[in-house]
């Protein structure tokens, strides 16, 4: 369980560069984004791209999909 953890702060690091990189790349203001999460099994989301928000919506609903399989299929201890 630990190596999870550990893996996710790195995924979440990784990201956080990645966006930091980008924004300053000389890119004279034209960085789109769009971020999603859950809190729990509710999900959220925000970006200024209308098509990046699509894709943010579906990758969602497609978590939303997973979440529900993970509890229908896994045993609790």
């Amino acid at each position: 369980m630990k190596d999870l953890f550990f893996i996710g702060v790195i995924l979440l690091i990784a990201g956080i560069i990645l966006i930091t990189l980008s924004a300053v790349s000389g890119s004279e203001g034209k960085t789109k984004f769009a971020f999603f999460g859950f809190i729990g099994p509710i999900p959220f989301g925000f970006g200024n791209s209308e098509n990046l928000m699509k894709i943010a919506i579906v990758a969602s609903i497609i978590g939303i999909i997973i979440f529900l399989l993970f509890l229908k299929y896994v045993e609790i201890i």
